[in-house]
């Protein structure tokens, strides 16, 4: 016995069923379209050489230069002259490494746990390195800005404005004071 689809009842049936679900059939087909999108490939990004490439590449902030390109941009307000920043930092950048932890159980029932700090193979022959989780920058403690022309109050604010949104630091952290000439 072959079992036929009742064709006729399907015609009838589907203007019906279409209509009762033509929002749910406007949504998936919706997700399939954008599924079927293209997204433009991305280029792989390029692996480091060797460990010491990836800590050259971490250790880029300097509070030197911040405190250069911070004097840089606060002379180009109007009215401040030349400037000149000072930032103090709590402490020094602190590194984040990746670490393996196994805990085990003993038989009077406590438990003890093993951690270690997980290695990758350096490339170019440099050994192994640690797997480096997270760099963290220490927070600024405070701030002072000498300005030539830094005599108005209205130009005062524009820079503790600047300074505080770019640092963090509240305007109790911040000192402006006006330079020689």
């Amino acid at each position: 016995m072959r079992w036929e689809l009742p064709w006729k009842k399907w015609r009838e049936e589907a203007p019906e069923l279409l209509r009762k679900y033509k929002y749910v059939l406007a949504v998936l087909l919706a997700g399939v379209a954008l599924l079927l999108w293209p997204g433009g490939e991305k280029a792989p990004e390029p692996a480091p050489e060797s460990p010491l490439a990836v800590q050259a590449q971490e250790e880029t902030f300097t509070v030197e230069a911040l405190e250069e390109k911070l004097s840089r941009s606060l002379s180009q307000v109007r009215g401040a002259g030349k400037v000149e920043v000072v930032l103090t930092v709590q402490g020094g950048p602190r590194r984040v490494l990746a670490r393996d932890e196994k805990n085990t159980r003993s038989a009077d029932g406590g438990s003890e746990v093993q951690s270690t700090t997980v290695l990758t193979d350096g490339s170019g022959g440099a050994g192994e390195a640690p797997v480096l989780v997270q760099q963290l920058y220490p927070p600024f403690q405070g701030a002072l800005v000498v300005c030539s022309d830094g005599d108005s109050a209205g130009v005062r604010l524009k820079l503790m404005e600047a300074v505080s949104a770019l640092t963090g630091l509240g305007a109790d952290k911040i000192t402006i004071c006006q330079g020689k000439d």
